[in-house]
């Protein structure tokens, strides 16, 4: 392999998604890393806290000395073989540790004892991250935004997705933001979140360009926080009002919630385990609203969405769900988004069905 130099072009490799190698430790990890990232840690959580106390203690001398003696022999060749694998897969990537310091040089130093040249991103974790947060500020102080509205159920994110330059928010916080958007994966943590926000910005402003165009959001996107900043421009933005007749919206909610749902958890858990993860994925969610929907209409609710649910095990069918699916369009959903939507009647730009906010939204490029 031809030898690479370093790099700290932090926006070459976010807008062309360059492979990252992120040997820090999992838990570092876990806690936040990049889209294009995957773990390949020098030290384990157990080996890196013990690393830690001995610098505290003894300096880092002596951290280093023990972190040679914890990574050794068999634990060395294995991690080295790790990053051989890595390196053999993205041949055009880059290693990272927390500042671009003696982690990432050492573990470059390893593989090129290997026989590989691999370059380092300068300034590591600490240097991308800052990078990201200062230019999606920069992004939502400077963007121009248009918000796609509407009713729960109209499909918004089906035409978002559509839309000329679109970042989908549900998408990057992988959930449908209410009480029944949970998906079946987990959602990332709140700095992937907007890690991934950011880089998603970046893409728009750079490889796009133009409005940048959003579904309305409230503040919490399952347990992802937007930016209040993102949240303030959003607010005074334009609206795109999407309008659909309430059957089809029942079809929609059916389709995404009921249908959709059911097989994502088949597929994740098998049959068995599958239907009671999902029938208990309705039925909690329904839970989670009950104070706001007052005991009793919980309990019609609740029994609705049950005898749906007893059909669909018996038949498959899921017509049944319609009934406790309309109810709570018209009795809850509505009437709140109603309400929100006569608060902002100066700011809408078109409203109607799909085709017609995708008309606009073309035009407008266009113009």
């Amino acid at each position: 392999m031809a030898s690479r130099p370093d790099t700290d072009d932090y926006l070459s490799l976010f807008l062309n998604d360059v492979p990252l190698m992120d040997v820090r430790a999992p838990v570092e990890f876990a806690r936040g890393s990049f889209p294009n990232a995957e773990n390949a840690p020098l030290m384990n959580d157990e080996e890196r806290h013990r690393v830690g106390i001995c610098y505290k203690d003894k300096g880092q001398d002596k951290a280093i000395e023990l972190g040679h003696q914890l990574v050794s022999g068999d634990i060395k060749a294995q991690r080295i073989e790790a990053w051989k694998r890595f390196v053999a897969r993205h041949p055009e990537g880059y290693l990272f540790c927390f500042r671009g310091g003696l982690r990432s040089r050492l573990t470059q130093q390893w593989i090129r004892d290997a026989g590989i040249d691999y370059p380092l991103v300068q300034g590591g974790y600490k240097a991308l991250r800052r990078f990201l947060i200062d230019n999606l500020e920069a992004r939502i102080e400077s963007g121009e935004f248009r918000i796609l509205s509407g009713r729960t159920g109209t499909g918004k994110t089906r035409v978002l997705k559509q839309l000329p330059n679109p970042v989908d928010l549900e998408g990057l916080a992988n959930h449908r933001g209410s009480s029944f958007g949970r998906q079946v994966t987990p959602q990332p943590s709140q700095i992937d979140f907007e890690n991934r926000l950011a880089v998603a910005m970046l893409k728009a402003h750079h490889l796009v360009g133009g409005p940048v165009y959003l579904e309305d959001e409230s503040r919490m996107v399952g347990r992802c926080a937007l930016p209040e900043s993102l949240r303030a421009r959003m607010a005074e933005s334009p609206l795109m009002t999407l309008e659909q007749p309430l059957e089809e919206r029942i079809t929609i909610i059916r389709q995404d919630y009921v249908e959709g749902m059911f097989a994502d958890y088949v597929n994740r858990d098998g049959a068995e385990a599958g239907w009671l993860n999902f029938r208990d994925y309705l039925l909690s969610a329904l839970d989670r609203i009950r104070k706001r929907l007052g005991g009793e209409r919980h309990k019609q609710l609740r029994n609705l969405m049950e005898q749906a649910l007893t059909e669909q095990e018996a038949s498959g069918r899921t017509e049944t769900h319609n009934a406790w699916i309309q109810a709570l369009l018209q009795d809850y959903y509505d009437p709140m988004y109603d309400y929100q939507l006569s608060q902002k009647e100066g700011r809408i730009l078109v409203r109607g069905g799909p085709e017609a906010i995708l008309d606009w939204a073309r035009n407008a490029s266009a113009a």
